[in-house]
């Protein structure tokens, strides 16, 4: 697997949208489901930096490969506060704008436009995999 380790920060997020974009396109991917899979990347990024260190700056290292021959994994890991945004409900978009709970929006928005989303907590360590199929 590829692995790319930086601060988690806002100001790092170009740097791992550019490892994302290599690796998708190295496996095969392009057009609009490049786009979908940075965009998956960049809600799961973003929650990690405004979230999970509330009490300073931490890391987060995202790994990427393609397995079996046509699933490419994406693997984000973190050691911030545990949170499985995959237990919550989705969030009701038949509601109107003013009715809606604010959040969840991005995780759903991951579920929908990848083929398989899981979390796990190992060692610590949040572990968010986002699977694409090629």
């Amino acid at each position: 697997m590829k692995s790319i380790k930086l601060a988690a920060i806002i100001e790092n997020l170009d740097k791992f949208i550019t490892f994302i974009h290599t690796c998708s396109g190295e496996c095969g991917f392009e057009g609009k489901r490049v786009m979908e899979i940075e965009l998956a990347v960049e809600e799961a990024l973003v929650n990690i930096f405004n979230y999970a260190y509330p009490e300073g700056e931490g890391q987060v290292e995202m790994k990427c490969a393609l397995k079996e021959g046509k699933k490419f994994v994406i693997e984000i890991h973190d050691k911030g506060i545990p949170f499985d945004g995959l237990s919550r409900p989705d969030p009701d978009t038949t509601a109107g704008i003013g009715d809606r709970e604010i959040g969840g929006l991005g995780i759903f928005f991951i579920k929908k436009v990848a083929d398989e989303v899981r979390y796990s907590r190992n060692d610590d360590m949040n572990i968010l995999t986002i699977v694409f199929l090629a």
